[in-house]
């Protein structure tokens, strides 16, 4: 039997629902029903988090997830104004962060040699790394979390000294950005507010 063509190894575009369930229907949840999202289905999401590619294996992002109205209210202070309802209101919070010692974890995480001692002695490499990796990461958690059926509303207004002394302060983890989680109330989808066009927005070199 001869080899399959490499047409054939080609896996098949995801389908249309599945497009519109992650991108074309999708919007920013403002309203959140009352069912609740509970630490199981949170663990799934981030068994699907961490299997998105970050540079080296280095997965920086960590995730704090705010249940209790008792979190949530410690967390107010930290919040601009307009970010007030619309977050609190979420279900869950995650708070998006990232591991500024993320490379004590790669003797684990990496098998090539010396990479752990690589990134300790340099400052700039392994903060930028941990930045921009767990940006990625914070992004893979917004699609991950569509596909499990959740309504996804990031923020970014916020006090970012605030949010880490009030939860990260034990930990030495950086915030990044906010994340509300919950499953979206029913009702029309409002207008998505415009984007650029592929010839405004892209470059083919």
């Amino acid at each position: 039997m001869s080899d399959p063509s490499p047409e054939q190894n080609i896996p098949e575009a995801l389908d249309e629902a599945s497009l519109d369930r992650l991108f074309r229907e999708a919007r920013t949840t403002r309203r959140w029903s009352s069912r609740p999202v509970g630490t199981a289905l949170l663990a799934s999401l981030y068994d699907l988090v961490k299997l998105g590619p970050t540079s080296g294996n280095t997965t920086p992002a960590r995730f704090v997830f705010l249940t209790s109205d008792d979190m949530k209210a410690r967390l107010r202070p930290a919040l601009s104004q307009g970010n007030l309802e619309p977050c609190l209101s979420a279900p869950v919070i995650a708070l998006v962060c990232h591991d500024a010692l993320f490379f004590e974890h790669l003797p684990r995480l990496n098998s090539e040699p010396g990479l752990r001692d690589w990134f300790a002695a340099d400052v700039g490499l392994s903060d930028e790394t941990a930045f921009r990796n767990g940006t990625l990461q914070g992004a893979y958690l917004i699609m991950a979390a569509r596909a499990l059926g959740l309504g996804v509303a990031p923020f970014s207004g916020f006090d970012s000294f605030a949010v880490e002394e009030t939860f990260l302060e034990e930990t030495g983890w950086r915030i990044n950005f906010i994340v509300g989680l919950g499953y979206p109330e029913e009702g029309p989808s409002p207008p998505r507010a415009m984007r650029l066009g592929f010839d405004e927005a892209c470059l083919v070199l």
